[in-house]
């Protein structure tokens, strides 16, 4: 009975895969589902554009927001790390996240920093297509599996690392990068950031300040990332931790408030 005499504010958040699935019955339900809520929040551009088709009125782009307390709170664990510089990416070993693009770029780089290593953290999902195409490209020893790991040795990852990288792209199923928050914890501590253009990660990155957007097949174009970023290190540490900076939860919820509110 509440109900009659009170008006409930509906807000959706969409985050990218969950309003791009390729079966025909999903999307369909999603949209119809989409078309009742009374505002809907995006947390990026790219997954704004995803559901432009359905001309929503009330639609709003907040990017994802970080806890700062999660990090500066807790100690960093022990983890050894080889290699100059050392790349990593942090999610879920699949085509989504682009750990192959990687792979495929590093016989190149190789010749430039001889002691190059890509190490990824993450559930070994789909490990085992990496390993066979490091195989292939004769560059296992450069490549490491760390599979998932714990809060403490993460925030040691990121501080031990010169760069991390997020080559995303979309898979036949639909699958696609809506944000990459490890991109922006990566910042936090620092670290320059690499990602690929066409997804969320436009939103994640602050081109040429926090890191570099490139296209994910482009083979010279992150080579010329990661000597761009290494030989201005300075100054992209710099741009990286003001970039973090206005992605915690703190300054990121006034926008919610802002909408709840209003």
């Amino acid at each position: 009975m509440i109900s009659k005499f009170i008006k409930i504010k509906t807000i959706a958040v969409i985050h990218g895969t969950e309003v791009n699935f390729s079966n025909t019955y999903l999307k369909k339900s999603i949209d119809k589902s989409l078309q009742a809520f009374d505002r809907i929040i995006a947390v990026s551009n790219y997954t704004k554009d995803l559901v432009k088709d359905l001309h929503l009125k009330h639609i709003t782009m907040i990017p994802n927001g970080y806890n700062t307390t999660d990090w500066d709170s807790t100690q960093s664990g022990t983890v050894h790390l080889k290699g100059y510089p050392k790349l990593l990416t942090v999610g879920n070993v699949t085509e989504r996240k682009g750990q192959a693009h990687v792979i495929r770029h590093l016989p190149g780089l190789i010749k430039r920093f001889p002691d190059i290593h890509y190490h990824c953290v993450g559930f070994k999902t789909e490990m085992d297509v990496c390993l066979q195409l490091a195989e292939q490209l004769q560059i296992r020893d450069y490549v490491t599996f760390h599979g998932h790991v714990s809060h403490d040795e993460l925030k040691a990852f990121y501080i031990k690392s010169h760069i991390c990288v997020m080559l995303s792209g979309e898979t036949i199923s639909g699958d696609v990068e809506g944000f990459g928050i490890a991109l922006i914890e990566a910042n936090h501590f620092g670290i320059p950031t690499i990602g690929a253009k066409g997804c969320g990660i436009e939103d994640a990155i602050d081109n040429g300040v926090s890191g570099l957007l490139i296209n994910a097949n482009d083979k010279k174009a992150f080579n010329k990332a990661i000597e761009t970023i290494l030989e201005n290190n300075a100054e992209f540490q710099i741009g990286a931790k003001a970039w973090a900076s206005k992605h915690k939860w703190s300054a990121i919820i006034k926008a919610y408030i802002d909408i709840i509110e209003h």
